[in-house]
């Protein structure tokens, strides 16, 4: 089969798995299991509690013991037995146990998948920026399939959306198996301990640039648990209001949230053009201010008249995501040798999924709680997204300033070699 159709079906399944419960865990905790937002948080922060270590270390096996794709698949396997159990809890603190032995073994996932991607496409001696994002793109096709299948099959608030996801992790699982071997590297007895052990790419730390780029990977990540924690059961509980129940966007809230991602889409086509005219620095900018537009435009959105504004805000989206994510793995592929590619990768990870979701998840969870949740319940949307707005301006604002980085051409094309 030709190599991009199988890291096509790789990227598919891989994002299929998420979006199958990420956007609408949100309906099943608040609505069918009534769990407090607080609880709801610190399940959110599960993936990034893991993504501090299991990124990083599962980038250090890849490197030195077992294979990217083989870890992947052993992964993706035990992955989909812990989804089929999470339907038979029934309190919040078994779950969150659950859960989070969950995205322990989903979270380093998404790094060692980029890293089968990389790896593959330069043995092949193909250009990654210019081949890299259409195959990177039906990840987000799958996602998008996943919240409309969950939708369409009226499990939004259901516990058989876990069930959807176990199916798509167990075949990702068997056929990473087949994926093109990524190789170890584990290196001769000349090297120290900190080398055998695959601990070099926390050296990239000591780099002023490197250490400030993962201070605002983390910042910047906290945005991103944000808009998926709340997104879906924002819309969600417009269904009290009785001028917007029967609304679309309500009936299906998870349809409306996933035209964040068929935004993705066109961006992450777009990035090749953007990287090469603006540079890595510039793009991921223009990710940050997307986010304070993002967060602004849910702010004044409804599900009525307003619901162009949540559309736009859905649209501006793909651009906030993809711009840092995809460029950000990129600029750290740029800066790492090959020997440590999967371990920096994973570093990268555990910043924006790792510490950066136990930021926004754990902090927003109280936050909203304590400010914006009124005795009866009811949660003051448009000041929850003025807030998230106002935190990603200062981020954006401070990257400006801090992080030096002048656009050079050949950094980009130093991808194709």
């Amino acid at each position: 089969m030709n190599l991009k159709i199988r890291l096509t079906i790789m990227n598919f399944l891989q994002f299929f798995i998420w979006g199958a419960w990420l956007i609408t865990i949100g309906g099943y905790w608040f609505k069918t299991m009534q769990w407090s937002g607080t609880e709801f948080g610190a399940i959110f922060s599960t993936m990034g509690i893991a993504s501090i270590f299991m990124p990083a270390l599962a980038g250090i096996i890849a490197d030195r013991y077992i294979s990217a794709e083989k870890l992947l698949g052993i992964f993706h396997v035990i992955g989909a037995g812990i989804l089929c159990y999470l339907p038979q809890i029934d309190n919040p603190s078994t779950f969150f146990v659950v859960m989070l032995l969950n995205m322990i073994f989903y979270m380093p996932t998404i790094s060692l998948s980029i890293t089968v991607a990389y790896s593959a496409l330069q043995k092949n001696n193909l250009d990654i920026v210019k081949v890299y994002p259409p195959i990177r793109v039906w990840g987000t096709v799958g996602f998008i399939v996943a919240m409309w299948v969950v939708s369409l099959l009226k499990i939004e608030t259901s516990p058989a959306q876990f069930y959807v996801a176990a199916l798509a992790s167990i075949s990702l699982g068997l056929y990473s198996f087949t994926l093109p071997s990524c190789g170890v590297n584990k290196g001769g007895s000349s090297k120290t301990w900190v080398e055998a052990l695959g601990f070099d790419a926390f050296k990239l730390f000591k780099q002023k640039k490197m250490a400030l780029f993962f201070i605002f990977s983390m910042l910047l990540g906290a945005s991103l648990q944000l808009t998926n924690a709340y997104g879906d059961i924002f819309l969600h509980e417009f269904d009290t209001n009785p001028l917007f129940k029967d609304s679309i966007a309500v009936k299906y809230p998870a349809i409306i949230m996933s035209i964040s991602q068929v935004s993705e889409t066109l961006f992450i086509l777009a990035i090749p053009f953007f990287l090469k005219r603006f540079g890595i620095k510039n793009v991921m900018l223009m990710s940050m201010f997307a986010w304070v537009l993002r967060f602004g435009l849910l702010g004044i959105g409804d599900p009525g008249s307003g619901l162009v504004w949540i559309i736009i805000s859905c649209i501006v989206y793909g651009m906030a995501f993809d711009f840092f994510n995809i460029s950000g793995s990129l600029y750290v592929e740029s800066q790492t040798d090959e020997k440590i590619r999967a371990s920096g990768q994973g570093l990268f990870m555990m910043m924006t999924n790792g510490f950066g979701a136990v930021l926004g998840s754990s902090v927003s969870g109280v936050m909203i709680d304590q400010f914006f949740t009124d005795t009866e319940g009811l949660r003051d949307w448009p000041n929850i997204w003025f807030a998230f707005a106002a935190y990603s301006l200062v981020v954006a604002i401070l990257f400006a300033v801090l992080f030096k980085h002048k656009h050079n051409p050949k950094d980009i094309e130093s991808f194709s070699h």
